[in-house]
């Protein structure tokens, strides 16, 4: 045993341990690196979608807003004005419970996944005390919010709140409760 080791070239030893190690780390390096970017990709895309979404409401808010001379139009701005705007309906506390387990308050922002009481006192300063108020907020007016509130709110994404509080203010409870169960803190 001791000649055949003789034999060999003490060069190469080492060598061969370095490529088999060299291997071996970029294949456990691909297995770990492509589960983490798959998680990050879907998240990026359902904020993505989310926030579209949004700033479609907000574009056809706006162009219902146009004022238009003839009769016909302003019924249809009318009408588009009314299905743009989220307007409650009567509150339900059991049914909430039901599908929540556990006791909901009445257009308590901190039903929406990513809003805690301090985010809430924010909007509450910003006149936006319901859940109808916040479905009927842009993103943008959601982060202006946050950002009156300082470094340490401007993290937070709020691409998806208005439209939970549209799921809250319309009774939507078992919608709401899938999407959330979907989200990742909000996002």
């Amino acid at each position: 045993m001791t000649i055949i080791l003789l034999s060999i070239p003490c060069w190469l030893i080492p060598l061969l341990v370095g490529l088999i190690c060299a291997f071996l780390g970029y294949l456990l390096g691909k297995l770990l690196s492509s589960k983490n970017t798959t998680t990050i990709d879907v998240d990026v895309y359902k904020n993505r979608i989310s926030k579209l979404e949004t700033d479609l409401a907000a574009c056809k808010s706006s162009k219902s807003n146009v004022s238009h001379t003839s009769g016909a139009a302003n019924t249809i701005a009318s009408s588009l004005t009314a299905t743009n705007t989220i307007k409650g309906v009567a509150f339900n506390p059991e049914e909430a419970k039901a599908v929540f387990g556990k006791k909901i308050t009445e257009n308590d922002l901190t039903v929406v996944e990513g809003i805690g009481p301090k985010i809430k006192e924010l909007f509450h300063n910003h006149d936006v005390t319901t859940w109808a108020d916040l479905a009927n907020c842009t993103v943008e007016k959601c982060k202006d919010v946050l950002k009156s509130g300082g470094k340490r709110f401007e993290m937070h994404k709020p691409g998806t709140w208005p439209k939970q509080a549209e799921y809250a203010a319309k009774g939507q409870w078992k919608a709401l409760k899938e999407w959330q169960s979907q989200l990742n803190g909000g996002k």
